[in-house]
């Protein structure tokens, strides 16, 4: 499944990836490959994705690589949009 992350400045991560679990105003929740759509807002909290990371990619200083297939980031707010294997995480 593809991500884009778009903060009000620019495009901060844009790839496939397996999963990403993000901060919910509900709760946390997952999103994989195949998922309905959907449209949610986010809260405060850690946003975590897991995928096939190239190790020549360098990433925004505000990812914080967990392991080789995981990177975490903190999100203040944001609302994210899954569609036919899409998902756009809007955040600040």
């Amino acid at each position: 499944m593809f991500l884009e992350i778009i903060s009000p400045d620019k495009i901060i991560f844009s790839g496939e990836i397996q999963s990403i679990s993000v901060p919910g105003v509900s709760g946390y929740f997952q999103i994989l490959e195949n998922h309905a759509p959907i449209i949610s807002s986010l809260k405060y909290g850690k946003v975590t994705i897991k995928g096939n990371f190239d190790d020549s990619k360098r990433f925004e200083s505000a990812f914080k690589k967990i392991q080789d297939n995981i990177l975490e980031f903190n999100i203040k707010s944001g609302t994210i949009e899954t569609k036919k294997n899409k998902v756009i995480l809007l955040s600040e």
